[in-house]
C-alpha cells in the first residue's frame, strides 16, 4: 500500500482545524473520521454532532482492506470517494422500474438492486436520501459500517436515530446536516488512514 501525500492546502487546513478543536482525546479512527468530516465541511460542530464507536470503525476499516464493496446512495457521495470504485445504482433503469412498481424511492429501489450485487460485508455510504437509510436497516444488509449522514429537515434526523438505534456498525450524527461531502469525507478518512 502506498503512502498518501497529502496537499499542502490540506496540511495547512488540519493544521488551522487542530488550532481551533482539540480532537486528541478521541480513539485514533474517530478521531481521523471527524478531523476529515471537519476538514471537508469547514463545520466544527461536527466534533460534538458525530456517533460512532471505535470498534465499529475498526470493522469498516478492515473491511475496506480487505477490499469490501462500497455502496453509495448518490452519485454526488460516489464521487466524493477518491479511492475506491463505488456501486451506486440510483440511476439504473431497473431502479426506476423497481421503484414504481414496488411504491418506493429510487433510492430504497438502488439499496435493493445494490445489495443484490454486493451481499453481506459491503460499507454502505449514505449522505442525501434518507429512504435509503431506512432500507438499509429494513433489508437486513448485514453491513461492515453504515455511514449514515443524509442530510435534510425531512426525515433525515428519525432515520439516522433509527439506524443508531438498529444496533448495526455505524457512523451518524445527531443533528439534520450532513450531506454527500461529509458522507465521502467520513469513508475516505477510513480509506486514507495510516495507522
Amino acid at each position: 500500500m502506498s503512502v498518501r501525500q497529502p496537499h499542502p492546502i490540506e496540511v495547512a487546513s488540519y493544521e488551522i482545524l487542530r488550532s481551533r478543536v482539540d480532537l486528541s482525546p478521541m480513539p485514533p479512527l474517530w478521531r481521523a473520521v471527524t478531523e476529515r468530516v471537519i476538514h471537508a465541511s469547514a463545520d466544527l460542530e461536527y466534533a460534538i454532532d458525530l456517533v460512532s464507536d471505535e470498534r465499529y470503525l475498526r470493522q469498516g476499516l478492515d473491511a475496506l482492506r480487505a477490499g469490501a464493496p462500497i455502496v453509495a446512495d448518490v452519485p454526488q457521495v460516489a464521487g466524493g470517494i477518491t479511492e475506491r470504485p463505488v456501486v451506486c445504482p440510483i440511476d439504473d433503469p431497473s431502479a426506476v422500474r423497481m421503484a414504481k412498481a414496488a411504491g418506493i424511492t429510487r433510492s430504497a429501489a438502488a439499496v435493493r438492486l445494490a445489495y443484490s450485487e454486493v451481499g453481506p460485508g459491503a460499507v454502505w455510504v449514505v449522505g442525501s436520501a434518507a429512504s435509503a437509510l431506512e432500507e438499509i436497516i429494513l433489508r437486513g444488509v448485514r453491513p461492515s459500517l453504515v455511514v449514515g449522514l443524509p442530510v435534510g429537515f425531512v426525515g433525515a434526523g428519525e432515520a439516522k436515530a433509527k439506524l443508531r438505534a438498529s444496533g448495526l456498525p455505524q457512523v451518524s450524527n445527531v443533528s439534520e446536516k450532513g450531506g454527500a461531502t461529509v458522507a465521502a469525507a467520513a469513508v475516505n478518512a477510513l480509506l486514507y488512514y495510516q495507522g
